[in-house]
């Protein structure tokens, strides 16, 4: 049985990636925060249908220590590094966390899996976000980078990283750089979150109105749990390489408000309030992802299209709120 160890397993990504890996046999392990294991409720939610199937275990990606330990009682045979502070916007107000977090948790993996378990294969999250003010369009695994913010700088460094160990080591390492990815269990301070879960407040009569900032940003959106799918491809091939993982479409802020709320009834023009303060100090306009290579290569493809991915997560959130009403009352 092979032995997976997920870091960043309560986030989006991390149970999603948990569920294909129980389905496709593996022993499953994961890095958690002490406080998470502590408050299982709140901080394990994503993964609590799962939990006991797998095997958590408490430590910090800022504690090198305890990244060490964990790789020598865990000895996975892959280890997928998803963890990062990955809120833009937060990465603006935090720079100095933000490049701390990501930057050093990054090299604390790689130097526990190289010095514990070198024969372990390594997948790292990287971002359509590192090419931020793009130069061509779509963009490849050859576009260069330009982030625009201290998050797309730390998945830069991240990428480098991992590359050096791959070239230098010959840790069997690949990076994943994936275009934006939603789902209902992406976190409520995401755009995409934002917009759902307020479109079915408002139908619900529980808010009148949602604030956003830039409407006209245009991002390729795909759905977490296909993403997820093309991780555990790139750790199955002969020699690691790097992928773009993308649909190839681009929507702006303003389709995917204006397709949840018509999905409700609604218009949004009549509750989106745009709010400067919420606009980016640097803006990535758009990003558009050329995913040849993973199809070629890896044989993956997306199926969910962009208006089945909001629907989708329109109606979980109104399931959610009609449900959590019907418990209060």
């Amino acid at each position: 049985m092979k032995r997976a160890l997920i870091t960043g397993i309560t986030g989006q990504d991390g149970s999603y990636l948990a569920e294909l890996l129980l389905e496709k046999g593996y022993e499953v392990h994961g890095i958690v925060r002490r406080v998470a294991i502590e408050d299982p409720e709140h901080r394990l939610w994503r993964i609590l249908d799962i939990k006991d199937r797998l095997h958590l275990h408490a430590a910090s990606l800022e504690s090198l220590p305890s990244i060490y330990r964990v790789f020598r009682m865990v000895e996975p045979d892959e280890c997928y590094h998803l963890a990062a502070q990955s809120f833009v916007t937060y990465s603006f107000e935090d720079e100095f966390s933000t490049l701390n977090a990501n930057i050093n948790g990054t090299h604390h993996v790689l130097a526990a899996l190289h010095d514990c378990t070198p024969g372990c294969r390594f997948y790292f999250a990287a971002s359509s976000e590192m090419f931020g003010k793009v130069t061509e369009v779509p963009q490849t695994e050859r576009t260069p980078f330009h982030p625009r913010s201290a998050y797309g700088i730390s998945k830069v460094a991240g990428f480098h990283l991992t590359r050096n160990y791959r070239e230098a080591y010959g840790i069997r390492a690949s990076c994943g750089i994936l275009y934006n990815h939603e789902s209902p269990r992406r976190g409520y301070e995401f755009v995409t979150r934002k917009i759902s879960s307020h479109a079915a407040m408002i139908k619900l009569g529980l808010a009148k109105e949602v604030r956003l900032g830039n409407l006209d940003a245009r991002r390729d959106w795909g759905h977490a749990r296909e993403y997820v799918r093309a991780m555990w491809m790139m750790l199955q091939q002969g020699e690691p390489e790097d992928y773009v993982i993308a649909t190839g479409e681009e929507h702006s802020v303003r389709d995917f408000a204006e397709a949840a709320f018509s999905h409700l009834g609604l218009d949004y023009r009549n509750h989106v309030v745009v709010d400067p303060q919420l606009r980016r100090p640097a803006e990535v306009e758009l990003l558009l992802g050329d995913a040849s290579r993973a199809k070629q290569k890896l044989g993956w493809f997306c199926q969910v299209k962009f208006q089945e991915l909001v629907q989708e997560m329109v109606e979980a959130d109104l399931r959610f709120l009609t449900d959590s009403r019907s418990k209060s009352g």
